[in-house]
């Protein structure tokens, strides 16, 4: 089918045809210093590429239009995914929630109102296509593409470098918009607006084979570095690399080998039909597992050959040693793992690290009480992470063995000390990352990953959590809150940077590879190993006996799901391993969280606070609460602010992918609607 151009939602491209968007007197930088003033400006096609300068700031700007899963935003203006009153896809999985209940998450998702009519400003969904400058960006990559060869006073390696980090930048725009709709309209050059006509929506396949064909093009060229090392690093990470482009294959193929798409049935049939349905489905071929680990496979060989990345390995065994590990992975800007990273020019509050200024109340240490940007994480959540030894943590057997209290912390009464004295984290370091829990202590040492100071009071009542686990409001209202991508004083007046690609997802997804191609899944197993042993866990085998994982394929796919849930919190993980897995159930689950009351010398519930009244107030060593709490009662609860509908009506499958717009489907250019919408 033929679309008439001027009805395409592309009316800010011709904005961009103006160049409105790039910078030309700026200096825009990379590195410590990556798109640290916005790009302005009104330059036009032919001032951008006669000036090195302006070319360079105008590829910058469409940097910073990348996709970028951390809020720090309340503006309707575009790119959307930066407004903390839309929300995060992660928060319609299983391991997060939100109460706040001014966003469109739960208004529309939880509620179960979403519909295709969109709001005037386009931003009906959690990916609104109208207002996330699909458009802008893919001409502004064409642009380039076409015309970087017309720079002067620029040597040939810089414009083959920034070709192909256009291409990169293209690919990745696609496959963000392509795991929230399926096949989409593909462009193929910039455009004025005066074209008679373009073709339509295309196949899911076509449009597979667009993204493919891009990073094919970049990755047999090599004009893009491996990676940067050195005084390059601290100046140019933020580009797109060799690696970070293999890599973005390898993420691509593995959604299109995923049951979502690769099936021999569409995920809709027998309860919506649809005119074309190759624009959401492939159909079914084995063998798209086997292209995902040879493409795995091929990454290794040149990680090997190349070097510069490298899952990282902790300075010390201890507990403190293995989180400080694991937060150098996904965070630091000179981590060795991340492949590709994505950043923003901060808005607000001095360049401070803006989640946790704008999702945190202004505290640093993430203890402020501003529940628009608060994920809380659920009970099913805290329950993925394993004990620190590896082995699976089991409520019915703590419970039964009457370790409750030992289920986040364990530490000894020591007379005359107000704290406890040996205290000792007993889960998957991950977790303490990954979320608040009781007994922890609140103050972290972001530059060596020592902990000190006040415990989190997550009791009812407690310092911290007061009554809103009781209630279920707020930042605490599950009995945990969200401590991923907080960053401390040790990031203040940094950059926030979020990991886009990360080397233990390449692990894990040849793993996944391996078992869903018939592989040995021994062999699976010890990538996922290497991945865990980075924080300190024992063998996933080892740890799992009663799961037979070295022969049972079934229960070993749970495992590295559930792997890399503890792994990639707030990276979209998992959000998009339950969409191409069609986890209907995992939808549907009710999501609980966890109540926990601080007992007396008596044994009876007192819902006061310890850290913040008798820690200062009592001074007689003999009066039990001169002591920190350790005994406690649990009670988990079904989370009942913001209900999902899925929870009581059942999962509908349209929700596995978004709708279009109807405004825009009614133009009549070939945008036909995702089924059930």
């Amino acid at each position: 089918m033929k679309l008439n151009i001027k009805h395409l939602p592309v009316i800010g491209l011709l904005g961009l045809a103006a160049l409105s968007v790039g910078s030309c007197t700026d200096e825009v930088a990379f590195g410590d210093k990556f798109l640290e003033k916005a790009p302005g400006g009104t330059n036009t096609a032919d001032s951008i590429f006669h000036n090195p300068e302006y070319t360079r700031g105008y590829l910058a700007r469409i940097y910073s239009r990348q996709y970028f899963n951390l809020m720090e935003s309340s503006s309707n203006t575009c790119p959307q995914h930066l407004n903390y009153w839309k929300g995060m896809p992660d928060m319609l999985t299983d391991l997060h929630f939100t109460v706040f209940a001014k966003s469109l998450l739960f208004t529309a998702y939880y509620g179960g109102m979403l519909t295709s009519t969109a709001d005037q400003y386009g931003n009906h969904t959690v990916y609104p296509y109208n207002n996330e400058g699909i458009w802008e960006n893919v001409r502004a990559c064409w642009l380039i593409i076409e015309r970087i060869n017309e720079v002067p006073n620029m040597d040939q390696d810089e414009k083959d470098r920034i070709r192909d980090e256009a291409k990169c930048l293209l690919a990745a725009q696609y496959f963000t918009a392509f795991r929230f709709f399926g096949g989409m309209p593909i462009i193929k050059g910039t455009f004025s607006g005066t074209e008679s006509s373009y073709e339509g929506r295309k196949s899911a396949q076509e449009t597979l084979d667009f993204m493919l064909g891009l990073l094919d093009e970049v990755i047999e060229a090599k004009k893009l570095p491996w990676g940067y090392t050195g005084a390059a690093a601290a100046s140019e990470t933020g580009h797109w690399t060799l690696a970070g482009a293999m890599a973005q294959k390898i993420q691509i193929l593995q959604f299109a080998a995923s049951p979502l798409m690769n099936s021999e049935a569409p995920y809709y049939e027998g309860k919506y039909t649809m005119t074309h349905p190759e624009y959401v489905w492939l159909g079914y071929d084995k063998t798209r597992w086997t292209t995902l680990r040879k493409a795995c496979e091929d990454f290794f060989t040149a990680l090997n050959a190349n070097g510069v990345y490298h899952l990282v390995v902790p300075v010390e065994n201890t507990q403190e040693g293995y989180r400080y590990a694991y937060r150098q992975a996904y965070m630091y800007q000179d981590s060795p793992e991340i492949l590709h990273s994505v950043r923003t020019a901060n808005k607000a509050h001095g360049n401070d690290y803006g989640w946790y200024n704008l999702g945190w109340g202004g505290a640093a240490d993430g203890g402020g009480t501003n529940e628009r940007c608060a994920p809380n994480p659920t009970q099913e959540y805290a329950e993925m992470f394993p004990w620190a030894d590896g082995t699976p943590f089991d409520w019915d057997k703590t419970a039964a063995e009457g370790k409750l209290d030992e289920m986040f912390v364990k530490g000894d009464r020591v007379p005359g000390q107000k704290m406890l004295q040996n205290r000792v984290y007993t889960r998957d370091p991950r977790m303490y990352e990954t979320m608040g829990v009781n007994g922890a202590l609140m103050g972290l040492d972001y530059s060596s990953g020592t902990s000190s100071g006040a415990n989190w009071e997550a009791w009812v009542g407690g310092s911290d959590a007061s009554q809103q686990p009781a209630t279920n409001t707020g930042v605490w209202a599950t009995g945990y809150r969200n401590l991923k991508y907080v960053g401390g004083e040790f990031f203040r007046r940094k950059n926030p940077q979020w990991s886009w690609l990360q080397l233990s997802d390449v692990y894990l997804t040849y793993a996944e590879a391996i078992l869903q191609d018939g592989g040995s899944l021994t062999d699976a197993i010890s990538y996922v190993d290497q991945v865990r042993a980075r924080v300190g866990l024992k063998g996933l085998a080892e740890c799992n006996p009663d799961k037979n994982l070295t022969t049972n394929k079934e229960n070993l796919l749970e495992e590295i799901l559930r792997e890399r849930a503890c792994e990639f919190a707030l990276q979209c993980t998992r959000y998009y391993d339950m969409v191409r897995y069609k986890r209907a159930d995992l939808f549907e689950r009710k999501l609980h969280g966890l109540r926990i009351y601080r007992l007396n010398a008596n044994g009876e519930r007192t819902e006061t606070p310890w850290y913040d009244t008798e820690q200062s107030s009592i001074d007689n060593e003999n009066d039990e609460r001169f002591y920190e709490p350790n005994k406690f009662e649990y009670e988990k609860f079904e989370i009942t602010t913001g209900a999902r509908i899925w929870w009581t009506d059942g999962f509908d499958c349209k929700w596995f992918l978004q709708p279009f717009p109807l405004s825009e489907v009614n133009k009549g250019y070939g945008l036909d609607q995702n089924p059930g919408w």
